[in-house]
């Protein structure tokens, strides 16, 4: 049974790595600000999933709480420049 674990846990890891790559292409190639934003947004996310699995592989839960501070201000940064994009800063 752990050995199903660690082999769900290597395919989930590696999953999100590949996805992060695409994000990052997708932001490289974005035409617009709002495609980028996006795509910066999706790798944010992504990154705190990457976190979340050192997190577990470490035992740590000290990991948990840097994921936590770094959604929040992945969050207040996508609002402020969803806001510049509008206009309205």
């Amino acid at each position: 049974m752990a050995e199903l674990a660690q082999t769900i846990f290597c395919v989930s890891y590696y999953t999100a790595l590949i996805a992060m790559l695409l994000a990052f292409m997708r932001f490289l190639a974005g035409p617009s600000a709002a495609d980028r934003v996006v795509a910066l947004d999706t790798m944010t996310i992504i990154g705190i999933v990457i976190i979340v699995f050192i997190s577990l592989r470490a035992g740590r839960i000290i990991y948990l709480d840097v994921a936590m501070v770094y959604g929040l201000l992945s969050f207040l940064g996508v609002i402020a420049v969803a806001r510049y994009l509008e206009g309205g800063l």
